[in-house]
């Protein structure tokens, strides 16, 4: 009944999720593999990959026994919600608010990462009974907007996707985000020479950024 509550410290204590997007299954693996040999704790296949289920399937089985929290992204409606929990994502992450989503992850007590970007969204996510806001897209306003909102809404926690790097993780976090979604980054790393040990590296090296930063 406390495993919702260990991923959640698991998001909390990495400050990571790692948002994998890519062209095909075995992509989605290795660049999966090598970013937690680099130590990434927390990872999102987004529904975009192909045979995106399958990879969730595969990674939940050999990881979630060693503490690593294996998730599905761009879920839009209850039905895939339910598939992606089936296949055995423990955490379902939406671009933007979805009631159902939410109501399913919750029955099965999936940790819920709801896309919202105005402080209307990021209450109506927090009513819906979302566990994390996701504020996307976060490079449109930037660290100061998180400080902004966090003032009249200081119980919404809040994590910012997209245009986070290691050079300003700091701000996010010193704003009062709970952590970061990080994609191309560390995913891309092995891109134009199939070199997996650079997913490694680029992982390592944001880990090192947030344990700085903190």
């Amino acid at each position: 009944m406390w495993r919702k509550l260990e991923n959640m410290k698991i998001i909390a204590e990495s400050g990571i999720v790692l948002i994998i997007r890519s062209e095909s299954e075995e992509e989605a693996l290795s660049v999966a593999e090598a970013a937690i040999a680099g130590g990434i704790r927390a990872l999102e296949i987004t529904m975009s990959v192909p045979g995106a289920l399958d990879v969730i399937k595969v990674l939940s089985r050999k990881y979630a026994s060693q503490g690593i929290l294996i998730g599905a992204g761009t879920i839009l409606d209850g039905e895939t919600a339910r598939a992606a929990i089936l296949a055995g994502a423990e955490m379902l992450v939406s671009p933007q608010l979805n009631p159902d989503m939410i109501k399913v992850a919750n029955r099965y007590q999936a940790v819920t990462v709801s896309g919202a970007f105005t402080a209307k969204e990021i209450v109506e996510s927090l009513e819906a009974g979302a566990d994390i806001v996701k504020l996307f897209p976060a490079e449109s306003v930037g660290p100061q907007y998180v400080k902004a909102i966090s003032a009249p809404l200081p119980q919404a926690a809040i994590a910012p996707t997209g245009g986070v790097t290691p050079q300003n993780v700091h701000e996010w976090l010193d704003a009062g985000c709970v952590g970061v979604g990080v994609g191309s980054y560390i995913t891309k790393a092995a891109i134009d020479t199939g070199d997996y040990a650079r997913v490694t590296k680029a992982a390592e090296e944001f880990l090192q950024a947030v344990a700085a930063a903190r």
